[in-house]
């Protein structure tokens, strides 16, 4: 009879809740939901919740995603990790990718430049034009700015004479460059990498002219909404399942040869340097 009487009242059963991660937007968009719908899969199995990858239109709209609470887990840069962190109490980075503690940039630039590989910082960059990726990217804008000035005690703004922009993504100022519709650029290395190996780049057209200083970057950083969710410990639960995750094709959706431990302090180089170039309140 209580049965009977529970679906008379036409009330629908509660929906078990979903975790929603997204990711910042550094490669072509229509590629993403390729990659990551996988390891929503993944984690799927491994969790025993429902896990959905919800696309995000760029790095900004990532975070605010994720300081809405539409999101509950997301794969940041450095800057957009600390910029989502400050913005969310109780948020924290818990895994990174193994080659994120020593990440580094390339500078390239198209070949008919003559600029060749140096070990010193290329200052004939100034009188080139220029193409960051994101304006909220690290390894695309952030910490190629903060070399520049660096190097040169100038910022962009005084050191190159034309007119710079932003490509939005790394591999697009890949392809700019190589296309020579903007002579030189900045951008991650394992996307660099990956193009040459994918032989989608073509390293007569366009190459690597200096390679900056490591820094930590990637991230994935957790929303204190998900211990309410789905309750506690789940993060360190989340935490473990992308540790091991050992299958190739789900790392190369992030470009990684594994995922490690984060920890928020690993990236306070990366919050001072924001700081200093006014990226974060």
């Amino acid at each position: 009879m209580l049965v009977l009487l529970l679906a008379c009242t036409g009330e629908p059963p509660e929906a078990s809740p979903v975790l929603s991660f997204s990711a910042i937007p550094d490669h072509d968009t229509t590629l993403l939901q390729q990659k990551y719908d996988p390891v929503a899969e993944h984690l799927s199995t491994a969790l025993g919740v429902q896990v959905e990858y919800v696309p995000a239109a760029d790095y900004s709209a990532s975070v605010e995603m994720f300081k809405n609470g539409d999101v509950q887990l997301a794969w940041f840069g450095g800057l957009t990790g600390v910029q989502a962190r400050a913005a969310v109490d109780g948020a924290h980075a818990i895994v990174q990718g193994a080659e994120d503690p020593e990440y580094f940039s390339y500078f390239i630039a198209n070949a008919e430049t003559g600029l060749e590989l140096s070990e010193e910082f290329p200052t004939a960059l100034a009188d080139l034009s220029f193409t960051f990726g994101s304006p909220s990217s690290t390894s695309g804008r952030l910490m190629p700015e903060h070399f520049i000035r660096e190097s040169t005690g100038k910022g962009p703004d005084e050191f190159f004479a034309q007119t710079y922009g932003f490509s939005g993504a790394h591999d697009k100022t890949a392809k700019l460059v190589e296309a020579g519709q903007v002579q030189a650029g900045a951008l991650s290395y394992t996307t660099w990498d990956r193009l040459v190996a994918d032989g989608t780049i073509d390293t007569a057209k366009a190459h690597v002219v200096w390679k900056t200083p490591v820094y930590a970057d990637y991230n994935f950083t957790a929303h204190p909404d998900l211990e309410t969710r789905f309750g506690p410990g789940f993060t360190d639960r989340l935490q473990a399942a992308l540790i091991a995750i050992d299958d190739p094709a789900l790392l190369a959706a992030f470009s990684r040869s594994a995922l490690i431990t984060a920890q928020d302090q690993d990236f306070a180089r990366i919050e001072g340097v924001a700081r200093d170039l006014g990226m974060l309140r």
